[in-house]
């Protein structure tokens, strides 16, 4: 062949028409992506062209979270952080009416970042204080102690205490929940219907109670989204682990396809454990914070009671496996991913006080327990296919019931 033929077979011939090849299509969209970049990129250098007298003669917006308050020998420190769109200075604190004098790491607060403050008092332990920071411009915002106490020193030894604490409100009390496991395998068909609606109880209530103290930590604070961090938290954690039972269904055997939606029992007491830990991640941040806050003091009756509510967590993860042959190793691990979410939980919230943080990981909590109630509902289902018995509805009714009187012996 010669060099002439080789050059026209492997030069391809020219498209139709003379036009030219189609652009990709990852240009395509990538291309508005980056104009939109490049246009916010020169608005925000020209300073918003022609905006200027919009905000002539109107105050600045003023959202300051509080988000540490250690008390130290002879001195408070406070940690604040700017949550509004405008930059803020404290220029006053008072303590309980008197107006202290105080040092802070920055003057001038631009959006999001923070400032430590300390304040030269010589506060008494045990007692309550109100402070309030006055902003440049007037704006007070409020951080209200129940009881002074001296904060621990943030070393190995307050480590391995958060570490003791979530090992007894997590991990020991779901261990206890899951001892009913015997009685659970010699029950009746009814009487597991009636723990499964217990469960589904349970569950229920602490979704519910997720949410509702998700929102009270943020209440009245539009930043990072305000409130809406805790229902972002719940549909994260519910389409995560819904993505999760699909995979999972896909890697099944074949022969299930077509078959009732319910879930094979282990998967279920998996999902379970998963929704209860993350709940358990949630509370024990909450404890965590609180405590290096020095606002709950974690006394014995409290922990008793903290034992008490979580115990049930343990017999929903169990009442699932009532048919399957009881494996120590397996009901070990159900057991650490329940309860030891706690540990870590009061690790963080006991060095990382963010009420937006706490908000969205309560939020997880929520959607996470909620998927799984619901994919417990199919299991209640009796001869005639129906869901809501009457015992399926006397166990709901009964597990919201011991949740909600337990709930009262954790009230802080």
């Amino acid at each position: 062949m010669s060099i002439e033929e080789q050059t026209t077979t492997t030069v391809s011939p020219p498209p139709p028409g003379g036009r030219r090849p189609p652009v990709p299509g990852w240009l395509l969209g990538l291309g508005p992506l980056v104009l939109i970049v490049v246009l916010m990129a020169v608005f925000a250098l020209l300073n918003g062209p022609g905006l200027a007298k919009l905000s002539e003669g109107i105050p600045p917006k003023e959202e300051i979270a509080v988000e540490d308050v250690r008390f130290l020998p002879g001195q408070i420190q406070v940690t604040a952080r700017n949550e509004g769109p405008d930059p803020v200075s404290i220029a006053q604190v008072n303590v309980s009416d008197y107006y202290a004098a105080f040092t802070q790491t920055r003057e001038t607060m631009a959006p999001l970042e923070t400032t430590t403050l300390t304040i030269s008092y010589h506060w008494v332990d045990g007692d309550p204080y109100e402070i309030a920071l006055v902003t440049s411009i007037g704006g007070k915002i409020p951080a209200t102690v129940d009881a002074a106490a001296l904060s621990p020193e943030r070393g190995t030894s307050f480590f391995g205490l958060m570490t003791l604490l979530g090992i007894y409100v997590g991990v020991i009390p779901v261990a206890l929940g899951m001892l009913w496991m015997p009685f659970i395998r010699r029950s009746s068909a009814a009487w597991i219907r009636l723990l499964l609606g217990v469960t589904v109880g349970l569950l229920a209530f602490l979704a519910v109670d997720a949410i509702l103290e998700g929102m009270e930590l943020v209440a009245g604070s539009g930043a990072f989204g305000g409130p809406l961090v805790v229902f972002l938290g719940a549909l994260v954690a519910y389409l995560v682990l819904e993505g999760t039972d699909a995979w999972m269904r896909r890697h099944q055997d074949l022969s299930s396809i077509g078959k009732p939606a319910a879930l094979p029992p282990r998967r279920l007491a998996l999902l379970i454990a998963i929704g209860i830990g993350l709940h358990n991640l949630g509370e024990g941040l909450a404890i965590g914070s609180a405590y290096a806050v020095g606002s709950l003091a974690l006394g014995a009756t409290l922990i008793v009671g903290f034992a008490i509510h979580n115990t049930t967590e343990g017999l929903a993860i169990v009442t699932p496996l009532a048919k399957e042959p009881a494996r120590l190793g397996r009901l070990a691990v159900l057991g650490l991913i329940a309860g030891a979410p706690a540990i870590a939980g009061a690790l963080i919230g006991a060095t990382v006080n963010q009420p937006a943080l706490s908000a969205f990981l309560l939020g997880l909590g929520a959607g996470a327990v909620a998927q799984v109630a619901l994919k417990i509902l199919p299991l209640m289902k009796d001869h005639a296919v129906k869901v809501l018995t009457p015992l399926a509805s006397a166990g709901i009714i009964l597990g919201l019931a011991i949740m909600f009187a337990t709930g009262l012996l954790v009230q802080a």
